[in-house]
């Protein structure tokens, strides 16, 4: 089943997240709690989840971002494409990008934005698949 988050779903997503550029898993704390409030609060911010067997197993988080150009269009940012090693290559982050294009296009976003920092070709050639090119724009990334 392909859906957005709720508040249950914290340690499902964190567990997943792990796998995530070895993420460790986060310590319980008012801190992350509040933050993890407020994004299930923020109507423009949206995490998608591919569940199976009560688990989440893959997701993508997708942000609306409000904008004064493009006939004040919004444009959509995905980030954080995740799939547990364990269900790979079964059409679940493919469905979660699917499901992020559909939030996009429902709030007439006139484009949909995705960075990776992977180098591998075959996971340049999925998202490539799903939709996204590599031609069109140049991403520079400054880390603070």
């Amino acid at each position: 089943m392909i859906r957005e988050i709720c508040a249950d779903d914290f340690h499902g997503l964190m567990r997943l997240y792990t796998q995530l550029h070895n993420n460790p898993m986060p310590e319980p704390s008012q801190k992350i709690l509040q933050l993890w409030k407020r994004i299930l609060e923020d109507k423009n911010h949206h995490i998608i989840v591919a569940e199976e067997d009560g688990m989440i197993v893959s997701s993508c988080v997708c942000v609306i971002i409000p904008n004064l150009t493009h006939n004040q269009q919004p444009y959509a940012f995905v980030e954080n494409v995740i799939t547990d090693v364990n269900f790979r290559k079964k059409g679940l982050a493919s469905k979660c990008l699917h499901y992020a294009k559909e939030l996009a296009i429902q709030e007439n976003c006139y484009k949909l934005m995705l960075l990776t920092g992977s180098k591998e070709e075959s996971t340049l050639r999925f998202y490539e698949k799903a939709g996204y090119n590599r031609k069109d724009k140049t991403a520079f990334i400054q880390w603070i």
